[in-house]
């Protein structure tokens, strides 16, 4: 494990000072409040952990004074207990540290866009991809997260072909990144009269959301924007006004169309939050190709070809083949709440996958 140097800790906790010192300033203009506020909150979990590791090896160093040949038995042997205490503490302190400490995703704290698609199997994909849809939805209210609904295309014997939501709320992408790829499902279809066990899938991308100044778009020489009827249900409505949205972005050939809403102004605002989330998901990419060598971490690239999750019906069991997970949980998490002990488990094999490139890169 990588080692902490009284160095960093220090410097860490005289940031973490200077930050919140710098935030009492009254002459301080808001918006550097705002990123001064961003950075210290940050910085706090950072400098609690190097605070227990400097709290601890101090400790550890006074104790051992206390067991030099020159002081009292009595002492000696109470000291030398307690420094076997504290021993055991501190690697863990450590580890706790040196995790604060790997390199971050930057969209980790961004809220995030889901899409669900069906794939393979018909309208028992489109019921599969329904079932997906739920599952995040009610994770999603169990950690008080916020989900809009942006866009969907219902099938005809329920779920849906796609369905695009926006999932705001503390740290969402950084639980839900490692749910992008095809989710495979085997059951019996509710059409199927003979009893026989069907695989379909459903493509999951969860995509962070930007702000915008992270994406800089002109209108007038990067977009072209059409408009037309919208098609499918809908009324009188749909027929009468060309409220759908079609925006072209130019410099990249992206392609959004838009027609949820029966305003054409709503219909382009979504449609614009869709096409700046795509363009800065291809930019982080070619960016962390850049920086990482197209690195691909042990639980997955979230590539959406990748097969990462089966959920078996019969058996009751979820298997994530990337952390060669299973759990005979099935129900509680399609249900939501079960599905925290995939995702925790996901993250902490990225987390160990990151902290051995760090030793090996370290050695």
């Amino acid at each position: 494990m990588m080692q902490i140097s009284p160095d960093t800790i220090r410097a860490i906790e005289a940031r973490r000072d200077e930050v919140q010192a710098n935030m009492s300033r009254p002459d301080l203009p808001a918006e550097e409040f705002v990123r001064l506020s961003k950075e210290y909150a940050e910085l706090e979990p950072v400098a609690q952990a190097a605070h227990e590791v400097r709290r601890l090896r101090q400790e550890l160093k006074s104790l051992e004074y206390m067991t030099g040949p020159e002081g009292d038995p009595e002492m000696r042997e109470m000291a030398e207990e307690e420094m076997r205490a504290l021993k055991s503490q501190l690697p863990e302190a450590e580890r706790a540290l040196a995790l604060q400490l790997l390199p971050r995703d930057s969209a980790d704290a961004r809220p995030a866009m889901l899409e669900i698609r069906a794939g393979t199997g018909g309208d028992e994909a489109a019921l599969f991809a329904g079932d997906l849809f739920r599952m995040y939805s009610r994770y999603a209210e169990e950690r008080g997260w916020k989900v809009e609904l942006i866009s969907a295309s219902a099938s005809e014997m329920g779920g849906y072909k796609e369905v695009v939501a926006s999932v705001t709320g503390t740290g969402v992408f950084a639980r839900l990144k490692f749910e992008s790829g095809v989710h495979r499902v085997q059951r019996v279809p509710v059409t199927e009269s003979g009893g026989r066990i069907h695989t379909s899938a459903a493509t999951v991308a969860v995509l962070p959301e930007p702000e915008e100044v992270d994406v800089q778009i002109n209108e007038a020489t990067d977009l072209r924007i059409d408009v037309y009827r919208a098609s499918g249900s809908g009324g009188q409505h749909v027929n009468t006004t060309d409220s759908a949205v079609r925006i072209t972005h130019l410099p990249t050939g992206l392609v959004v169309t838009q027609q949820d809403e029966k305003s054409q102004h709503k219909n382009k605002a979504k449609a614009l939050k869709i096409l700046r989330t795509r363009l800065y998901e291809q930019e982080r990419e070619r960016t962390q190709s850049e920086q990482a060598g197209a690195r691909k971490a042990m639980v997955g690239s979230g590539d959406r070809s990748e097969r990462i999750r089966t959920y078996n019906f019969p058996q009751g069991r979820v298997t994530d083949h990337r952390i060669n997970l299973t759990l005979h949980r099935l129900p509680e998490i399609l249900e939501g709440p079960g599905l925290e002990e995939v995702i925790t488990a996901l993250i902490a094999e990225d987390e160990a996958s990151r902290m051995a490139q760090l030793d090996n890169a370290g050695a």
